[in-house]
């Protein structure tokens, strides 16, 4: 079934519907947000959250957008809510690895252990942008519509933030 049916089904109901949707998307949030807080129960909530107010709401999505999309964006909202709320931003977490979603585990090791001390030290709304593009495999407008910024915006701060990390990559490289 596809999403456009579930989301529809959803509209009109369907707890099984929302079911499946939660299913679908459910832990793609979680490993997306997780990229933000190394507290488990901290973004266990805000995925929660979001798939309330989702739900609740679900009669205001327009469809101009993939039901994924919006569901992304109401989670930024929701973490960047609890940052403000309490200022708990934090870069260095473990690996979950309940919530490892990927098929091939190298690759997921290889980014867990060699990748993730490029994050730290880089503001929230660049790593969101940087981790929408190049690790979830969204695209400039689809990320534009979930963190209401221009298109632009989303292409120059990905590309400042690629020159970031490449250049801290070689600099402690060298050392």
């Amino acid at each position: 079934m596809t999403e456009t049916i579930l989301v529809r089904k959803a509209k009109n109901g369907s707890e099984k519907a929302y079911r499946k949707l939660f299913d679908l998307y459910a832990s793609r949030l979680f490993r997306f947000l997780r990229q933000f807080s190394q507290d488990r129960d901290i973004v266990e909530d805000w995925v929660q959250q979001t798939f309330i107010k989702a739900f609740r709401n679900i009669n205001r999505f327009e469809e101009r957008s993939k039901f994924v999309t919006w569901l992304f964006q109401i989670g930024l909202n929701e973490m960047r809510n609890e940052f403000s709320r309490k200022n708990i931003f934090d870069n260095n977490y473990p690996p979950d690895e309940n919530y490892a979603t990927d098929e091939n585990i190298e690759e997921t090791f290889e980014w867990f252990h060699e990748m993730k001390w490029l994050l730290s030290g880089i503001d929230e709304e660049k790593r969101a942008i940087f981790l929408l593009f190049e690790v979830e495999g969204y695209s400039h407008s689809e990320i534009s519509e979930m963190m209401n910024i221009s298109e632009q915006k989303s292409r120059t701060t990905l590309s400042r933030t690629k020159t970031f990390l490449r250049d801290k990559w070689n600099s402690e490289r060298k050392i």
